[in-house]
């Protein structure tokens, strides 16, 4: 009864559990909605078994923070001698979402009971004595002296691995990890092709690493319905949003131009720097039967880099709507150029968007080389920092992880329309003016 129980709680809808609550008497009420073991889906306890580390790899919205979260606050209420480490990707982050986020630590923990933080040293401390320290992935030196007995790593895919930050921290939360009789480390995560989080995946195999896997739709009761429309219609059918949001861990193409990796190291939640310049670039459809109108937006900011700030593109449009499409990104981002490669159609294509918008400013680019060709000098900007992604752009993403050195495409699709029109962007703002990359030497 007790199992059946926990079960109808954790998968009952929230107004539901709301309403069982105000059934109770004040005090219980007090301390329902922090009965984890009570509430929890199976998936976000602790695994049985000898495990040293508990790998959370799941979709964003899965309930990965409050999974670790809720396993601090019990861990420490157990422990009046644990010593848990906090590692997040940067201190801001441990703080603003491990710490005092809505799924964090101190809102798991029931008022009366909840830990005191002093920010200052960086330190939650509980009534029986057990503490938390908060780190970041961005110092492993940090960890190097601290011996802990626990530890809670989050979002270790998005770690820096710039200068092996990412493993270091890692190996240095292990050296210290001897205190207690029983260390153990939860780290939960969305899937990212980083070496740290094959290294975890690969000791699965001999039971030192027990991996609990999940989707975002796992969790569909306690997320809004809108929020959950918006994913699926943003990510829906790409390898971007099986690794989002189905949690599944997308293997680079060897040989690829772009990998996961490198797109990940790029990307930026916005633009945050004001652009010097504003392009649109177009790759126009032969048919509107065809492939996809790739049209993306990008900048170059201020501060020297080039970030894609748009992926507007349409799909099985007719040249008006296609045209329209670009006319229409154009003026919602200030652009003062329009590049549309013309081997597709040559003059038609700058007349199709004169006609949808009389004022824009065309310039013709034509193909002379292959794709490849075209994109290797542009992926090289990405390898050398100068390009940031602001935001998530899941198909453009999928087809530029789909280029390969060499001049072949391996899909997603029978043409990389978004990729082309987003090398198109980023040549005309930072590769020269002639329509074809050159290595950028500045």
């Amino acid at each position: 009864m007790q199992t059946d129980r926990l079960d109808f709680l954790a998968d009952s809808e929230p107004h539901h559990r709301e309403e069982l609550s105000q059934s109770l008497v004040p005090v219980e009420r007090a301390e329902f909605n922090y009965n984890w073991p009570m509430l929890a889906r199976p998936p976000q306890t602790a695994p049985p078994g000898d495990w040293r580390v508990w790998l959370v790899m799941a979709g964003r919205g899965f309930g990965k923070t409050r999974s670790g979260a809720e396993w601090v606050r019990l861990t420490a209420e157990a422990d009046p001698q644990a010593r848990i480490a906090l590692i997040g990707a940067s201190l801001v982050e441990a703080r603003s979402v491990m710490v005092e986020g809505e799924s964090g630590v101190i809102a798991c923990c029931p008022p009366h009971s909840a830990p005191r933080f002093e920010p200052s040293l960086r330190r939650l401390t509980w009534d029986n004595g057990a503490q938390a320290t908060l780190y970041s992935a961005g110092e492993p030196e940090s960890l190097r002296g601290p011996q802990h007995s626990h530890a809670w790593c989050d979002e270790v895919g998005k770690w820096p691995f710039t200068g092996g930050h990412a493993t270091r921290t890692w190996d240095n939360l292990l050296l210290g990890l001897r205190l207690g009789e029983n260390p153990r480390i939860v780290a939960t995560t969305t899937p990212r092709a980083v070496p740290l989080l094959r290294r975890l995946l690969d000791l699965e195999e001999i039971g030192e690493v027990a991996v609990t896997r999940g989707s975002t739709i796992d969790n569909k009761r306690n997320l809004p319905r809108r929020f959950v429309e918006d994913i699926k219609r943003e990510f829906a059918g790409t390898l971007l949003g099986r690794q989002e949001l189905d949690g599944e861990l997308i293997a680079d193409q060897p040989g690829a131009l772009w990998t996961r990796t490198l797109l990940e190291r790029c990307r930026e939640a916005r633009a945050t720097v004001p652009p010097r310049r504003v392009v649109v670039a177009v790759d126009p459809p032969a048919s509107a039967e065809g492939d996809a109108c790739g049209i993306v937006v990008a900048a170059l900011g201020e501060d020297g880099i080039g970030r894609v700030l748009a992926d507007a593109s349409v799909e099985k449009a007719s040249p008006e709507r296609w045209a329209r499409a670009v006319a229409a990104a154009a003026q919602a981002w200030s652009a003062d150029r329009v590049v549309a490669e013309a081997n597709q159609g040559g003059a038609m294509v700058e007349s199709v968007l004169r006609a949808a918008e009389l004022t824009l400013p065309v310039r013709l680019v034509h193909a002379t080389r292959g794709k490849s060709a075209r994109a290797e000098p542009v992926a090289a900007l990405y390898e050398a920092g100068r390009v940031r992604h602001a935001g998530m752009f899941a198909a453009l993403e999928d087809q530029l992880c789909g280029i390969m050195a060499g001049g072949e495409y391996r899909g997603p699709g029978r043409s990389p329309d978004r990729a082309d029109a987003a090398v198109w962007a980023l040549t005309e703002l930072m590769l020269g003016r002639r329509g074809e990359p050159r290595v950028w030497t500045g």
